[in-house]
């Protein structure tokens, strides 16, 4: 499936809440892509301590409809918003050439 919208997302945590973060993160994003048409997401630790994940979407329409639900699982959402100290901008891009490897 060709990628027409993608979404980077930056945070920065609270110590010792990482496991909580990674754990609800990974819930939410399978539940997204069940019942939202995400493509998945890539979770990554920067070197500077921030975190950040890069969401793909097979178009802008299908994360805008997302945005506007409420939380799919509100525990994995609780937990997530808790585990954060600091909150980004999400960064909304659109591809241009993809090189990336898949299994």
């Amino acid at each position: 499936m060709k990628v027409g919208f993608a979404v980077l997302y930056r945070w920065r945590l609270k110590p010792g809440k990482e496991d909580a973060f990674v754990e609800a993160w990974a819930k939410m994003t399978e539940l997204i892509k069940q019942e939202c048409g995400g493509l998945g997401s890539r979770l990554h630790k920067a070197e500077d301590g921030t975190w950040a994940a890069y969401a793909q979407w097979p178009n802008r329409a299908a994360w805008a409809a997302m945005q506007e639900m409420d939380p799919m699982d509100r525990t994995a959402s609780v937990q997530m918003r808790e585990a954060v100290e600091e909150s980004f901008e999400p960064v909304l891009m659109s591809p241009v050439q993809d090189l990336l490897l898949f299994d």
